[in-house]
């Protein structure tokens, strides 16, 4: 198995309409792209402000093999994802790792 964790900072064209949005849209990866085990996803709710740096979003999947989680790269449902990140989007960071 792999886990993919991923946090998301916007810029200043971000609205909370549109974070809640891309939230639904993390969500419904699990119904719509095989390999996925478990996945988790919300807003950064810590009380450690100088720790996040501005990042506000995270994602954390589980997916049963190595294949799934490179599959899942240029799957359609993922990639819209990515798309509707544009003008949006000032960072990302992401881990993959085998468990």
């Amino acid at each position: 198995m792999y886990e993919h964790i991923v946090t998301f900072k916007f810029n200043e064209n971000i609205t909370p309409e549109i974070e809640q949005e891309l939230l639904k849209q993390l969500k419904d990866f699990k119904g719509k792209i095989p390999g996925i085990l478990e996945l988790t996803a919300g807003i950064n709710m810590t009380e450690e402000t100088e720790q996040i740096q501005g990042y506000t979003l995270g994602l954390r999947v589980t997916f049963e093999s190595k294949q799934a989680l490179n599959d899942y790269l240029p799957h359609p449902v993922h990639q819209a994802f990515v798309s509707s990140l544009s003008g949006i989007i000032d960072n990302v960071i992401v881990v993959d790792y085998e468990i």
